[in-house]
Formats: structure tokens, C-alpha cells, sequence
């Protein structure tokens, strides 16, 4: 695990459970809200905090070129083996700077950002904002949900004001194109999720 990213806290340590968690919901369920704002493939698609790769092999299933960034390594090799026969290139990054997506020069039509942005303090979701805003390709489209709610034990959460993250995107230079939420798909208590949708000009 990258123990530099404070984000990944507890992780690593309960990366088996988390992959069974993770591939126990479909990408339709996760993302069925949404999926009219997604760009049609084929695609460059960035998913950021990819997990197991659950979402970034749907999408390439479905005609995009793939780039999955997970930070925690435990996940990554979960995700390489559950979705062998997926063409995903997978890398180590993460935010707030993304270092190694940022050398590449690489520009993306559809960047996912699901349950990542609560596990950034606010300067981290500051600085992250404007690295993710730079990755996108001109028209492309911002995907996140954001968890609220109990914190479980031992994993580094923040609460997000429902006004920030859209500001920290308009400064960015980036246009609200949706927002909503919906239940917990696992039905834990008290926890909701925010879905934001953005495009670059």
C-alpha cells in the first residue's frame, strides 16, 4: 500500500473484504443516475480511485479506452485479477496532485471520481480539484459522488459542504451540469451520496 496518500488509511488491511463489498453492486447501479451525462464510446475514460476496477471495466467493456488510478496496491492486484480479461491500464497515483497522470500529458473525455473526494481535507479537495480539472479534454465530463455520514473506523473521512465542491469546480473553470443523491446501495445506516456532474468548456 502507499502509506504516503492519508486518504488509502485502512485499505490495504481490509482489501478482501472491500473487493467482495465493491463487486457486490453493479456499475449500472452505482452510476444508473448518470450514465445519459457520460460521453458515448468510444471514449478516453480516467477512473480515479478505481477500487476494483468494478466501473473502469464496464466502461471499457463498453468501447472506452480505460485508465484506472487506485493507490492502494492490495485493490489494484484485486482488480487485476477480477477483471483480467478487461483491457484497463492500471497505475499507482493519487490525489490531490496526481504526479504520475500529470507527467503523462494524457487528456480525458469522462473522469470518474466516485466515493474518493470525502477522504481529502479541504486543502487536499482544493489542490485535487484543479489537478483533475486540467486532465479533462476540452467538452469533457466530471463524474463524482461524495459520501456523508458516520465515518467507519480506522478510514480518514471529511464532511463536505453541499456548496464547495461546485465552487471549487466553477473556479477550475468547469460548468454544473447535475446534482442529486440517492441512497446507500448497501443500506448502511445514516449514509448518503452526492452526485455531481461537470463539463469543461
Amino acid at each position: 500500500m502507499n502509506d504516503s496518500v492519508a486518504g488509502t488509511q485502512g485499505y490495504g488491511e481490509d482489501a478482501d473484504a472491500l473487493a467482495e463489498q465493491y463487486e457486490s453492486v453493479t456499475f449500472e447501479e452505482v452510476h444508473g443516475g448518470l450514465l445519459h451525462l457520460y460521453p458515448a464510446p468510444p471514449g478516453r475514460v480516467l477512473d480515479l480511485g478505481a477500487g476494483t476496477g468494478r466501473d473502469a471495466a464496464a466502461l471499457a467493456r463498453l468501447g472506452h479506452t480505460v485508465t484506472a488510478v487506485e493507490p492502494t496496491a492490495q485493490l489494484r492486484r484485486h482488480g487485476a485479477r477480477l477483471h483480467a480479461d478487461t483491457a484497463l491500464t492500471w497505475l499507482d497515483d493519487a490525489l490531490p496532485g496526481l504526479p504520475v497522470l500529470t507527467g503523462r500529458g494524457e487528456r480525458f473525455d469522462l473522469v470518474l471520481l466516485t466515493a474518493v473526494w470525502m477522504h481529502l481535507d479541504a486543502a487536499e479537495r482544493a489542490r485535487g480539484m484543479r489537478s483533475v480539472a486540467a486532465l479533462l479534454a476540452p467538452g469533457g465530463t466530471l463524474a463524482m459522488t461524495v459520501r456523508s455520514g458516520p465515518v467507519p473506523p480506522g478510514r480518514r473521512m471529511f464532511d463536505v459542504p453541499e456548496a464547495e465542491t461546485p465552487a471549487l469546480a466553477g473556479a477550475a473553470g468547469l460548468r454544473l451540469v447535475h446534482r442529486g443523491g440517492r441512497a446507500d446501495l448497501h443500506g448502511r445506516p445514516g449514509v448518503r451520496w452526492s452526485e455531481l456532474v461537470f463539463t469543461a468548456p
